[in-house]
């Protein structure tokens, strides 16, 4: 019901020939990008898929070569050239660089970090990693410089809230991430101009729990803690839903 006011404001507006303008409110997402962070592909991300997709959205997930950063920028870019948007741009773990550099596609409403780097234009994602002690030892570079962690310490680094079995396959197939990746400074940093939403793992032995926060903390996004690993997508996928759910709807 409009006051008296605002009727009498309307009809002027109407008698001059004018046309009343209302701020039309930000649509929800329903396009789901997700980037896999390194050593692992993106099947493990199946369950926080299939929880998002029966609740409505359209879900993509991104498979990148792993063999550098314009490459999986660029792997990333492919991907959202097929959505509609707006599209919520999710990145775990070395994702989260890869997607602050794809996130300034104009389809991208909201960005989604779990457990994952958060660089700002002209740093790398080593850079960000050399800032606090490394949380594990475990970390190997084969010959030709690609990073991997010896499967019989797999689990404990990665992993530790897994079944043992599920933490096994991780291992043994995992996904080696090209050095030259983690050394190639990012362009562009989107969080500073689109929301981000955080996901802190506190039992984290690969991207420390202290810097998740000093990162996440810098941005200014809305930080959501999980006690959980690095894995914490497969672990807990209804917390990483639930975040990602809020992305889309930009609740704050």
């Amino acid at each position: 019901m409009l006051t008296l006011r605002k009727k009498i404001a309307v009809a002027v507006l109407l008698a001059l020939g004018g046309t009343v303008v209302h701020a039309a409110p930000q649509p929800a997402a329903k396009d789901i990008v997700i980037v896999h962070g390194a050593l692992v592909d993106g099947s493990g991300w199946r369950a926080v898929h299939d929880i998002l997709t029966k609740d409505g959205f359209h879900v993509t997930i991104v498979q990148e070569p792993l063999t550098g950063l314009a490459e999986d920028v660029d792997a990333t870019k492919r991907v959202l050239d097929q959505q509609n948007g707006p599209v919520v741009l999710v990145g775990h773990s070395y994702g989260g660089s890869v997607i602050t550099e794809a996130g300034a596609d104009p389809k991208v409403s909201a960005l989604v970090y779990v457990s994952a780097l958060q660089p700002d234009a002209g740093e790398a994602g080593g850079q960000l990693l050399s800032k606090f002690a490394a949380p594990n030892d475990a970390m190997r570079a084969t010959p030709d410089q690609y990073f991997y962690i010896p499967a019989a310490k797999f689990r404990a680094t990665y992993a530790a809230d897994l079944p043992a079995a599920e933490a096994q396959f991780l291992a043994d197939s995992q996904q080696p991430l090209a050095q030259k990746a983690m050394g190639t400074p990012i362009s562009v940093a989107a969080w500073r101009t689109k929301p981000s939403y955080a996901i802190l793992t506190t039992e984290d032995r690969v991207v420390s729990p202290q810097l998740q926060r000093w990162m996440y903390q810098r941005s200014g996004a809305k930080v959501t803690e999980v006690a959980g690993s690095h894995a914490a997508f497969i672990s807990k996928p209804a917390a990483i839903a639930r975040v990602i759910e809020a992305a889309a709807k930009q609740i704050n």
